[in-house]
């Protein structure tokens, strides 16, 4: 039975995953990335904080991730460690091997082409390497993945009652893990009214069925948009986070051609060039064949290179984790393309899916190889581990002398260094940060002194943070202060 290749799938996928895990986890690297860290500690401070409270959840990042790991880091090992949001991510992993696995025996009926995919996806080390942090990523590969999966099970035969209340939740929950969904969701409602279209419905019958099936993903952007209102006083935060790029600054081209040079390095010159080229081809295969519209549908994944293109544009600096989404979509077209081979095989040599096959195996233990480690993405994972290290110098000033005072610190730029201190009994709730709002300003606009013992200031990391500009710009905002120490970028003051 068919099913039974994708569960055999999906089991490899989780013994692999928490294979990487334990690695990962002895070479101090599952929380290597910056922002591994910060999740933590957005999903923490909800309940660990000044001022808890929902609004802590912040409107940068989507909420689902955080929601769902607001208790299970509330436990000091579980925050310390990030295991249940490492746990998560490997679950994750099997998932989504599984939809995809899907997603190319539904297109094609080659269990070949489903082993294909899931290995190219399980082989590759920077999928893998993401897959075994507590990060955003594999969530938003899961929940996609899997709604244009249902949402295509949907399209062969659309229920005049309506779209099923799972399909809906799903797509909800979805538009809250990252904003990459968004454009996959979007332009999945678009082919979806394509697919209905030439399916034969009538305008009004597309009409119904494409509102009973887009109010689901447009109620959780207006519910995230209302969130950011509330929380931070904007409808929707664009900007402000990030020191401006000028490499690809209003470049639209550049911006182009640095997803193309990502998404190779993380996948490999043959997997993105041949996962291109049969979405093309399917896609325009289905344009003139009515029966094949439904195998449009995911060529969406592909609208998930909409947001770093806008990101890139708008001089954001260049992370090559945005490619992440399109290293698993070409993955997935590599498999329909072997399953496409394979199911022609009565006009063609069978010789030629299992060579095809065989190439891109080989293409991804060469270019990727799974045991390297000099992954693009564990590379980049890594950046900040230099400054981690330095950084033991301010917390082996501040550990010990520390009694119970707040410290002041912006959890925009020292979240990841939160989290360390955690090690050090540090709880988010002694901080002063964003997030404690009109307390916040009160301590900007009067100076730490009479409100701190301790001061934590970013000062080199993408211009320095907002105290450091306060710093600079203010001759008497650290009155009553004294820098003791720093190392890493970051300067510690105490109080006089």
């Amino acid at each position: 039975m068919s099913w039974r290749i994708e569960l055999l799938l999906a089991v490899a996928a989780l013994l692999v995953g928490i294979a990487a895990w334990v690695y990962y986890l002895n070479e101090g690297l599952v929380l290597a990335h910056y922002d591994a860290k910060a999740h933590l500690v957005v999903a923490r401070r909800v309940i660990d904080s000044l001022t808890p409270g929902w609004r802590q959840i912040g409107a940068v990042w989507l909420p689902l991730p955080h929601l769902i790991q607001i208790l299970p880091t509330q436990i000091d090992v579980l925050y310390r460690t990030g295991a249940f949001g490492s746990l998560l991510s490997v679950v994750c992993f099997a998932v989504t091997v599984w939809a995809t696995a899907r997603l190319v025996l539904t297109a094609t009926g080659s269990r070949l082409g489903a082993a294909v995919s899931a290995s190219l996806i399980v082989l590759n080390p920077n999928l893998l390497y993401v897959h075994v942090t507590p990060m955003t990523e594999p969530l938003l590969l899961t929940a996609t993945v899997l709604s244009v999966f249902m949402l295509r099970e949907w399209l062969e035969s659309p229920s005049p009652a309506g779209v099923p209340s799972l399909l809906g939740w799903l797509l909800l929950l979805t538009m809250w893990t990252r904003y990459e969904a968004w454009a996959v969701l979007f332009t999945a409602m678009a082919i979806a009214t394509v697919v209905l279209w030439r399916q034969g419905s009538s305008p009004a019958r597309v009409m119904v069925h494409m509102w009973r099936l887009a109010r689901w993903p447009a109620a959780a952007v207006l519910l995230f948009l209302l969130l950011s209102r509330i929380t931070v006083g904007a409808w929707f935060v664009s900007g402000g986070f990030y020191e401006r790029d000028p490499t690809y600054d209003s470049q639209a081209i550049k911006s182009l051609l640095a997803i193309w040079w990502g998404t190779h390095r993380l996948s490999g010159y043959v997997i993105e060039i041949v996962g291109l080229t049969t979405a093309a081809v399917l896609a325009w295969r289905a344009l003139r064949r009515r029966e094949e519209v439904p195998n449009l549908l995911p060529v969406a994944l592909f609208a998930a290179a909409a947001l770093p293109a806008y990101a890139f544009y708008e001089a954001h600096p260049f992370r090559i984790r945005y490619m992440v989404p399109l290293v698993t979509a070409c993955s997935l077209f590599c498999g329909i393309a072997v399953g496409a081979l394979r199911s022609r095989s009565t006009t063609m040599n069978p010789l030629w899916s299992w060579l095809l096959a065989a190439l891109l195996i080989a293409s991804t233990l060469t270019e990727s190889p799974l045991w390297s480690r000099e992954g693009p993405l564990l590379v980049e994972a890594q950046l900040d581990a230099a400054n981690s290290e330095l950084r033991q110098r301010v917390t082996a000033c501040l550990a010990p002398a520390y009694h119970g005072e707040k410290v002041l610190a912006s959890m925009g730029s020292l979240a990841h260094y939160m989290q360390e201190l955690s090690h050090h009994g540090f709880a988010i709730a002694d901080f002063v940060h964003e997030g404690n709002g009109a307390l916040w300003e009160l301590v900007l606009e009067t100076g730490p002194a009479p409100h701190v013992g301790w001061m934590l200031v970013e000062e080199q990391s993408e211009g320095g943070d907002v105290l450091a500009q306060r710093v600079r710009r203010h001759d008497g905002f650290t009155r009553g202060m004294t820098k003791i120490c720093e190392g890493g970028g970051v300067s510690l003051y105490r109080r006089d």
